[in-house]
């Protein structure tokens, strides 16, 4: 399920990208964008599927050893610790989940990069793969840390897997650290009991649809009053000087700060300013944590602020 702060980023996302566009309504860009947070499934099925293509062509690979002119004992009689490992196994022997699989398995087929089979020989060739087939230990938790060095090392951070995930979906590289995140916590929980929980519904609640939608909607609506706001607490600052995603973070927050009454203050400040580390320049989290100080505190004296509940101003 996916958190908060990753619904404010796809919240940002299709703002900028609204910004951008002029001919479509608020209500058909809301809907566009609840749609996106369901691609943040398929993401998570991607990497599942890649993982278990890379089981799948070491299989054929290893198969294929045996046919040399000189096979050598290991290429008559190879190490199949990888292909048969607890993890993967369980993820191809799962038929509901294999269902899901064959949605997004075409990704990895493409022949112009080759990425499954270039994956795997550097894995094979690696220390870490060596190391795993000739462990004594056979135990799930072996698997587990072998898969997560996996992910780390040979995947999510090659510049080839991160293109191909952008030709699918230009939001996946930004989806790609909370799916990880995600991946890693449920190999590392992994057991041949438990259930792997893809993530079929993307909300936790339906507060959280409300929330992504009113987030939104909010934003837009009070476009022209935010820009005043903006305006009148950044000092000797222009409107147009202004980088558009630091007005958009700023706008975001005050439709949290003056619209949303369940949300703390002090929650919707400091998610804005950890946003902007990442979305933005160097300088966006003292400007964006400068305007909106002085603006809660002109909000307080004005008796502006509607908040429900104790400790939320």
């Amino acid at each position: 399920m996916i958190s908060r702060r990753h619904i404010r980023l796809k919240v940002l996302q299709s703002l900028y990208s609204f910004s951008l566009v002029y001919n479509i309504s608020i209500e058909d860009a809301a809907k566009k964008m609840i749609n996106q947070f369901d691609d943040i499934c398929r993401l998570q099925l991607t990497l599942v599927s890649f993982l278990i293509k890379l089981v799948e062509y070491a299989d054929i690979f290893l198969n294929q050893q045996k046919n040399k002119h000189f096979p050598s004992k290991q290429d008559l009689n190879p190490n199949k610790r990888f292909i048969n490992n607890n993890i993967m196994q369980w993820f191809v022997l799962n038929k509901n989940l294999t269902k899901k699989l064959d949605l997004v398995k075409n990704i990895w087929e493409n022949e112009d990069y080759d990425i499954i089979r270039t994956t795997f020989m550097r894995l094979y060739k690696s220390k870490l793969y060596k190391e795993y087939i000739t462990h004594n230990d056979y135990s799930i938790e072996i698997d587990q840390d072998f898969f997560v060095d996996v992910l780390d090392e040979y995947v999510l951070n090659d510049k080839v897997f991160q293109h191909i995930l952008k030709e699918e979906n230009i939001y996946w590289l930004d989806d790609l650290p909370f799916v990880s995140i995600l991946l890693v916590a449920q190999i590392k929980d992994f057991s041949v009991a438990k259930k792997f929980d893809y993530l079929e519904n993307t909300f936790k609640k339906k507060d959280d649809i409300r929330f992504a939608n009113d987030l939104f909607k909010q934003t837009v609506l009070n476009d022209n009053l935010f820009d005043d706001i903006i305006i009148e607490n950044a000092k000797n600052w222009e409107l147009d000087r202004i980088a558009s995603i630091d007005k958009i973070l700023i706008k975001m927050a005050l439709s949290e700060i003056l619209y949303m009454k369940e949300l703390p203050i002090k929650v919707s400040l400091n998610e804005y300013i950890e946003i902007s580390k990442y979305y933005s320049t160097k300088k966006s989290k003292s400007f964006i944590n400068g305007v909106l100080d002085a603006a809660v505190k002109k909000f307080h004296k004005e008796g502006k602020i509607k908040k429900e509940g104790r400790g939320l101003n």
